[in-house]
């Protein structure tokens, strides 16, 4: 029998600082999962109640935690990563 994976609980804000945080590692799966999205050209509403558990029409928080951690994804992509990497 699979083991169900939990998803870790979405911030409304990504705590922002110039290095890997213990939310970002929480968050790996979901940034990559927001990044599938915006390369396949998905709507930010789809992602936000997919990927991010938000409900757009009512939440008046999901479209910038949808860009938050749309963006933090990017931030992993061109400078996260090296960390990653120097600390493998």
């Amino acid at each position: 029998m699979a083991k169900e994976e939990q998803k870790p609980e979405v911030a409304d804000h990504v705590p922002w600082v110039e290095r890997i945080t213990p939310y970002d590692e929480a968050h790996f799966v979901t940034y990559l999962r927001l990044l599938d999205a915006e390369a396949d050209g998905a709507e930010w509403k789809e992602v936000a109640r997919l990927v991010l558990g938000r409900e757009p029409d009512t939440d008046a928080a999901a479209r910038h935690c949808w860009e938050d951690h749309l963006a933090r994804a990017h931030w992993m992509t061109r400078s996260g990563y090296r960390q990653l990497l120097k600390d493998a």
